[in-house]
């Protein structure tokens, strides 16, 4: 059995952070996102993994997740020239997946539900496609999927005006080595790409056995602002674990589940978990509400923060004003005067510079 993540894309939906990065690299709770998919594919005893890379942020995603010796995992990177599809992916990694089934994993997507018991009904039942499904509130946005009373997968339909169901695809498929001779047989669609959609209708269509389940747990797609503030928020509540490795002064107070990296410094703080801050930052004179992460090298002085992440290196100061459901790119460097509104909303790049006077 083996895992292809796909990592490429261009994160439009992101921007402007992924005009110079990778959208899966993004951290939550100060960790990419990316490493989150790698980790649930090994936790399910899948160790050889394929990363699907694109040429714009490929030597990034290797520079940054490497051969997988951290994870207890062999990586290879297969480029995928242009975003022509999910499954023009698979078409691309063939050569790395051969005759093996493989579970595919779409890298901007987070979920609650371990995989090793999907994984196990895929092999016992002998399946040619297993699909995780999830009931959303706008089917319209997403691929949807159509099944019988026995989990049977009867139609999918991308992004259908009028869908015939509320279940929508979540990121994460199985396949049987039968998908590459689907995949071989359907034509790019409307805008383009070759649809993974389309290769799993021409697999019920060949009458192949195509099951979906219904995942209970949340179910997290990272592309947009709000949803990594969301992420953020769901994996500080549900997986942070208290370790205080920095140094915190005397007049500063931490509540709550707080983790904080070695090197660290927290001058005349005060800090309320669930937060996240990494190595080597310097805090002075500030408040750090729930749900913030606070990436490594960070510089915040006369800081109020609250539901916002800060990535790596960035550098804010002299901010009198909270500072609410923010994302701050690396590097970026955030500075005002006083006499500013109550609150103020950032979604910043890497390497910015801003003033407000």
């Amino acid at each position: 059995m083996k895992a292809i993540i796909l990592s490429g894309g261009k994160g439009t939906r992101l921007r402007p952070l992924t005009y110079t990065g990778a959208k899966q690299l993004v951290p939550v709770a100060n960790k990419p996102i990316l490493w989150y998919g790698i980790e649930a594919i090994v936790a399910a005893g899948i160790t050889d993994i394929g990363i699907i890379i694109s040429p714009e942020t490929g030597e990034e995603v290797k520079a940054k997740t490497g051969n997988g010796d951290r994870f207890g995992a062999n990586i290879s990177y297969i480029l995928q020239d242009s975003p022509a599809g999910l499954a023009h992916a698979v078409k691309v990694a063939r050569p790395f997946l051969g005759d093996a089934p493989f579970v595919m994993y779409l890298g901007d997507n987070l979920i609650q539900n371990e995989l090793g018991g999907l994984l196990t009904d895929f092999k016992e039942q002998h399946m040619d496609g297993l699909i995780m499904l999830r009931p959303v509130a706008n089917p319209s946005a997403f691929g949807v999927a159509e099944v019988d009373a026995q989990g049977r997968v009867m139609r999918l339909v991308e992004k259908p005006k009028v869908p015939p169901s509320n279940l929508a695809l979540v990121g994460i498929y199985f396949f049987a080595p039968t998908i590459h001779e689907a995949i071989d047989r359907i034509q790019p669609s409307a805008r383009g790409e070759l649809e993974i959609t389309d290769a799993i209708q021409e697999l019920i269509h060949q009458q192949k056995r195509v099951e979906a389940r219904q995942i209970e747990g949340w179910w997290l797609d990272t592309g947009k602002k709000d949803d990594l503030l969301e992420a953020n928020q769901i994996i500080l509540d549900t997986c942070l674990q208290s370790d205080v490795c920095g140094e915190v002064d005397e007049r500063s107070q931490v509540f709550g589940r707080v983790q904080i990296g070695a090197g660290s410094r927290l001058i005349n703080c005060t800090v309320r978990g669930p937060v996240s801050i990494g190595k080597d930052c310097h805090l002075e004179n500030c408040f750090i509400g729930p749900y913030s992460s606070v990436a490594n090298n960070v510089t915040l002085v006369e800081v109020e923060l609250e539901h916002s992440v800060i990535l790596q290196g960035a550098k804010v100061t002299g901010i009198h004003q909270r500072i609410v459901d923010s994302v701050i790119g690396q590097r970026a460097q955030l500075k005002t005067a006083p006499q500013r509104p109550k609150a103020l909303r950032f979604m910043i790049g890497d390497d910015c510079q801003i003033e407000l006077a």
